[in-house]
């Protein structure tokens, strides 16, 4: 089975926007639905904190002492599609900095849930 991460907005996860958080995602990896075109084993979830800066720094971190590194990085449709977009980076400039960082290929967006 495919191991994954997943990263989350964490002002929408936060801020009442109409995401609670992670269950959204985690169902969609579960069910093979939305951006995921199989179920899936989600090895890490992130929460993503304004402004940014330490999110690649922390999948690297969870990666070294977790020991496991995900065959992809989903950033969250909270985070790939935010309404307001994100006034600190754009999901394209944060999908360049994590694979930069991490060497895994990031996949925009994990679900279609409204």
């Amino acid at each position: 089975m495919k191991e994954i991460a997943i990263i989350g907005c964490g002002a929408y996860m936060d801020g009442g926007y109409g995401c609670p958080g992670e269950w959204r995602c985690l169902k969609a990896a579960a069910r093979g639905e939305g951006n995921f075109d199989e179920p899936v084993q989600v090895v890490s979830f992130l929460k993503c904190q304004c402004p940014g800066r330490n999110t690649a720094p922390n999948m690297g971190m969870a990666i070294k002492i977790s020991e496991v590194k995900p065959e992809a990085i989903y950033l969250s449709s909270c985070m790939a599609g935010a309404k307001p977009a994100c006034p600190y980076a754009t999901a394209e400039e944060m999908a360049e900095i994590l694979t930069a960082k991490t060497g895994v290929p990031v996949i925009m967006g994990t679900h279609d849930y409204h």
